[in-house]
């Protein structure tokens, strides 16, 4: 069952292509990397399906409900939260308090809300940061407080933006197991946007390669990683360094 189908969106701005004529689907508990070089368009592409752009053309659908254009609030509150590569706590604000804030779209009272803080704290390890101030934290559990405020809107899909950049190998292993859990024990679907090929090729059940905005490529780790076009495309950015 597709929870998301993404039907032939184009992204412009100004005269500038982002995103050409894409199209895929995400399936009820799949976890499915989205892979390109830098500038390739995941993150726009991210942004279209959340609702923070509103496509050039094409449509977003969730649940078979037309959501491309509904505002981002709008698009959590139906079940679809995400994370983002560049994290921003609330830095003033405790952790505890930065997941209350999120549980907020769903709970009705402050104990409903803190309930489901504590329990989303325990779950990604941070039930033992939740006084500290969120500026205090190192960028693992920065990273793990980002998934922790996405959790906490109690979603059906999560879309996790570069979620393991800048981590260091043992805090990659914990991150690993983190996202796998989500899918596991929570039974939330997760669309992914990673560069590090280790990660995505070991949790993603299907991956879609972008490359100047369009698509390249689409299957299993296993036939993407022996695509010629998705080899050509990763050499090109190398070489390009």
């Amino acid at each position: 069952m597709s929870l998301i189908e993404v039907k032939n969106v184009t992204k412009q701005f100004g005269g500038l292509a982002a995103l050409t004529d894409v199209s895929f689907d995400l399936n009820k508990g799949e976890i499915l990397g989205l892979i390109g070089p830098n500038g390739a368009g995941k993150t726009t592409m991210f942004n279209v399906v959340n609702g923070f752009y509103q496509p050039t053309k094409g449509e977003v659908f969730y649940k078979k409900q037309k959501i491309s254009n509904m505002k981002p609030h709008s698009v959590c509150r139906l079940g679809v939260a995400r994370t983002f590569q560049v994290v921003r706590p609330l830095q003033r604000m405790s952790v505890l308090d930065n997941v209350i804030a999120s549980a907020f779209i769903r709970a009705k009272n402050k104990a409903q809300a803190e309930e489901v803080s504590f329990d989303v704290l325990k779950f990604t390890g941070l039930y033992d940061d939740r006084t500290i101030l969120s500026k205090g934290l190192p960028l693992g559990k920065r990273k793990r407080l980002e998934i922790a405020r996405a959790l906490a809107t109690q979603p059906e899909i999560m879309l996790l933006d570069e979620s393991f950049a800048g981590l260091n190998p043992t805090e990659i292993n914990e991150q690993i197991e983190i996202v796998n859990k989500i899918r596991s024990e929570k039974g939330i679907t997760i669309l992914i946007i990673e560069h590090h090929m280790r990660v995505i090729m070991s949790i993603s059940d299907r991956i879609v390669v972008l490359n100047y905005g369009q698509k390249i490529a689409e299957g299993t780790p296993l036939e993407i990683g022996r695509n010629p076009s998705v080899i050509e495309a990763y050499l090109g950015e190398e070489h390009g360094a």
